[in-house]
């Protein structure tokens, strides 16, 4: 069974404008594309289909990536945090082999990297997380034997807990993109 990529759009970007009149998503690189579409463009190379979660009002994100082709999704709790948006996302993909889960302010994930996660799930691995540097990044890739604890995410730490609690097979990988997000304006590459 094929995995699901879940992208996780839905959060407020508080750090990068408190004022809330600049979405951080739609920012462009320095190629002219929106971060949230570099990101799913990276997920759709890998994966049939991507889930991707977006907030009630998402100032224009939905229509990016509803044109990439995604399968869009409004979380009303997301502003509960991360866990309740990554629950909404495995509610409406439960039959998937698994999910990729990766988030919409990560537009530097390589593809070779999604696929070298897909690939370690599909191998067997129950939850499969890339290291670059002897660091921990993301995305994470979570085989189908943890759909009931996905399904049970909340708050802020997302599904954090199972990557405590359970065996993780470290995937190295060749992509400092795993460790950079975009959380402020100074993120954002020239």
């Amino acid at each position: 069974m094929e995995l699901t990529g879940i992208l996780l759009a839905a959060g407020r970007g508080r750090r990068f404008d408190p004022a809330g009149t600049r979405n951080k998503l739609l920012q462009r690189l320095p190629d002219g594309e929106p971060v949230v579409a570099a990101s799913a463009r990276h997920l759709l190379a890998c994966l049939p289909r991507v889930v991707a979660v977006v907030p009630p009002i998402d100032g224009g994100v939905a229509g990016v990536l509803r044109a990439l082709g995604c399968d869009v999704v409004v979380c009303r709790e997301a502003d509960t945090g991360m866990g309740a948006s990554l629950a909404h996302a495995i509610r409406l993909a439960p039959a998937a082999g698994g999910w990729l889960v990766a988030l919409g302010d990560m537009p530097f994930v390589q593809e070779a990297t999604l696929a070298a996660l897909r690939d370690a799930v599909a191998a067997g691995a129950d939850i499969a997380v890339p290291v670059h540097g002897g660091r921990r990044g993301n995305p994470v890739a979570f085989g189908a034997c943890h759909r009931d604890a996905l399904l049970a995410s909340s708050g802020d730490q997302g599904a954090r807990r199972l990557l405590l609690s359970h065996p993780v097979v470290e995937v190295a990988v060749n992509d400092p993109g795993i460790l950079r997000d975009i959380d402020t304006p100074g993120d954002l590459p020239a």
